[in-house]
């Protein structure tokens, strides 16, 4: 399974969860799944974060991170404007606005999808239109969607998760 992280889920493990100072075990396994192909984050997502400026978008600018966790696709728009249509419904201007990213994130784990899955905090609204939430809509289109915490289990992190790897 591929793993295609939200920006929140990056941006809310380092500001509630998982801190970067507190918690480096996790923040280095992340970058060793992104170089096992497991963990990958689209460039729409990192652009959401690197639009900010603290200790994670040091994190995530850096060389070996960027390497290791940018997802080498481009998103097809065709696909993006479908998500959009399908999942947000006809949207103007304002909506387009408001629903951001998150079609670009969900036309990628729609590639395919018995073996891509989007990782976000987002929790499910039952909105609707522009406010809609990511879980709803992968729901709706049949996309994996599931939480960092998830993918934690999944991938069976550990705190000495470096000693059980070698």
């Amino acid at each position: 399974m591929l793993y295609l992280l939200d920006a929140d889920s990056l941006i809310t493990s380092n500001n509630v969860y998982y801190p970067l100072s507190r918690f480096p075990s996790l923040w280095q396994w992340l970058i060793w799944n992104g170089e096992q192909g497991n963990i990958k984050i689209p460039i729409e997502q990192f652009e959401e974060i690197t639009a900010g400026n603290d200790d994670l978008v040091d994190w995530i600018k850096g060389t070996e991170v960027k390497s290791a966790l940018l997802l080498d696709e481009e998103a097809d728009p065709l696909e993006v404007n479908e998500i959009t249509t399908k999942g947000y419904g006809d949207l103007d201007e304002t909506g387009i606005e408001t629903v951001g990213r998150d079609p670009f994130l969900i036309s990628y784990a729609g590639k395919d999808k018995s073996q891509r899955c989007v990782v976000t905090f987002e929790t499910p609204s039952k909105k609707q239109g522009k406010n809609r939430k990511i879980p709803d809509v992968c729901s709706d289109l049949d996309v994996n969607c599931c939480t960092l915490f998830e993918v934690i289990n999944a991938l069976d992190f550990t705190t000495n998760w470096i000693a059980e790897s070698s």
